[in-house]
């Protein structure tokens, strides 16, 4: 397929507009790069660079060359990550804060679907279901097929870098895309990927219009959260924890019982995680930061 058929697919900004594209230099953020200068874009490449191996400096070089061949402008920025636990996150955070703010990002429909999978073993609820947004402009790749992003840097002739993150089943989503997702496909019988990105849809149209009626809700009294419809509350906590929720992603279902327990006098206080306690006084939520 060419690009100006997978082109038709995605959704870039107007022709002529500034962007700064996000890439690893494999075939997602590849393809990315390619498929943003065929829309008219006015490029720049931009690569982290996590220094999580001894030649990393090599995937630099890469990128730098397909953005030369591209006739784009290339950025390089370091954001070191420690080996350690929890890496992924920890590397993804890291990376999105090294980042222009607004880049656009190479994730695809297959990168939708783990995401969801992600969210449901964590526990983040109905939001959580609703996967990543379309529609904030940064990822215009998502209607795409992993397959389609690798088969479009062959057909250019683009090199691609294969991370070797990619085939760490150690950690999580690596094993989602690995054992879980075929293993889906073969229970369902059919590829899972379409159906868990259209059920995502679903679930943030949902969810939009109920975060909506939840923006009336006094969240701080907690005889009002306590009367309010189970899922407007859930959903007014979830909002006000997200205000001061550092950790880049949303609070999990569980976290947000425990405000409502609070609310219902259950528990007098309770952590809530990134260094966060709740506590009821006069009849008032306060989120307070632990010593």
């Amino acid at each position: 397929m060419s690009a100006s058929d997978l082109l038709a697919r995605c959704t870039f900004p107007p022709a002529r507009t500034e962007v700064t594209c996000a890439v690893s230099g494999g075939p997602d953020s590849t393809a990315l790069l390619a498929l943003a200068v065929e829309a008219g874009l006015q490029v720049t490449a931009c690569h982290v660079d996590h220094g999580l191996r001894a030649d990393s400096s090599n995937d630099a070089a890469i990128v730098r060359a397909t953005a030369a061949r591209l006739g784009t402008r290339f950025d390089c920025v370091r954001a070191d990550v420690a080996p350690g636990p929890n890496l992924e996150e920890r590397a993804r955070i890291a990376r999105h804060s090294a980042l222009p703010h607004g880049s656009l990002l190479g994730h695809t429909a297959d990168d939708q679907a783990e995401t969801v999978l992600l969210h449901l073993l964590r526990g983040s609820g109905l939001h959580g279901l609703g996967g990543m947004r379309a529609d904030d402009g940064r990822r215009p790749l998502l209607l795409l097929r992993r397959a389609e992003t690798r088969s479009l840097c062959d057909e250019l002739g683009l090199p691609v870098i294969d991370d070797p993150m990619n085939t760490d089943v150690s950690l999580r989503r690596t094993r989602v895309r690995h054992e879980l997702l075929p293993l889906l496909d073969s229970i369902a019988e059919r590829d899972v990927v379409p159906l868990l990105c259209r059920f995502a849809d679903v679930a943030r149209e949902s969810t939009d219009h109920l975060d909506r009626e939840a923006a009336s809700i006094d969240v701080c009294d907690a005889a009002v959260l306590r009367d309010a419809p189970p899922v407007l509350a859930r959903l007014a906590v979830r909002a006000w924890l997200r205000e001061h929720d550092d950790r880049g992603h949303p609070p999990d279902a569980a976290t947000i019982e425990r405000v409502l327990a609070v609310a219902r006098l259950e528990l007098g206080a309770s952590d809530i995680g990134s260094g966060w306690q709740v506590r009821r006084s006069g009849g008032r939520l306060y989120l307070l930061r632990r010593r």
